[in-house]
């Protein structure tokens, strides 16, 4: 007999991504950022990029990583959002990070990333998150920066002619390192 508690219905469900969801999430990851389907939602790249976010195999190096999880997060059965936590030594890095565009706007992203941030601290002890957000995302970046991230001015280029991470629309694209203090925050956790 299963004991386990069920989630009441509209409560949000945090679980490891498996092989089996490779095809939604990658569904989901380019819905949020490509195409028309990402207009619905703000975090739309499609103004930036064409061609593909990631592609199932980018997502299965992901859930077999051992340095690596891959975050499902449903509601009420549905896969609506994930996200990836990579150990890195004394930090963790935070990326993959999706929620369904309808879903956008609805306070979600804050209650993922306060988990996945309490998940890196508990799991493996880091004192820091972070993550790369392309630099002319100035909405993302203030989101990010509302969230308790800092900027570093520390930029990666853009792998122009890997069509693996799209097809840029500019020339000027480039990536930023914003970084979070994982030892001041204490927020609380979403119920599992």
């Amino acid at each position: 007999m299963d004991t386990a508690p069920r989630p009441t219905p509209g409560e949000l469900t945090f679980r490891a991504a498996e092989t089996a969801d490779v095809d939604a999430l990658v569904a989901l990851i380019e819905s949020a950022y490509r195409g028309d389907a990402s207009r619905v939602g703000w975090t739309t790249e499609a103004d930036l990029l064409e061609g593909q976010r990631t592609d199932p195999q980018g997502v299965v190096d992901v859930i077999e990583s051992p340095t690596s999880r891959l975050l499902a997060v449903e509601r009420d059965g549905a896969l609506i959002a994930c996200c990836q936590l990579e150990h890195r030594g004394d930090h963790a890095y935070f990326g993959m990070f999706a929620v369904s565009p309808a879903l956008q706007g609805a306070g979600l992203g804050k209650v993922i990333i306060a988990e996945a941030e309490r998940t890196a601290r508990e799991t493996w002890g880091v004192r820091e998150m972070h993550m790369t957000v392309i630099s002319a995302r100035d909405d993302l970046i203030a989101w990010y920066e509302r969230r308790g991230y800092r900027r570093t001015g520390k930029m990666t280029p853009f792998p122009y002619g890997d069509e693996r991470f799209g097809i840029p629309q500019r020339d000027d694209l480039q990536f930023e390192l914003l970084v979070k203090d994982l030892t001041q925050d204490r927020s609380p956790s979403p119920r599992r």
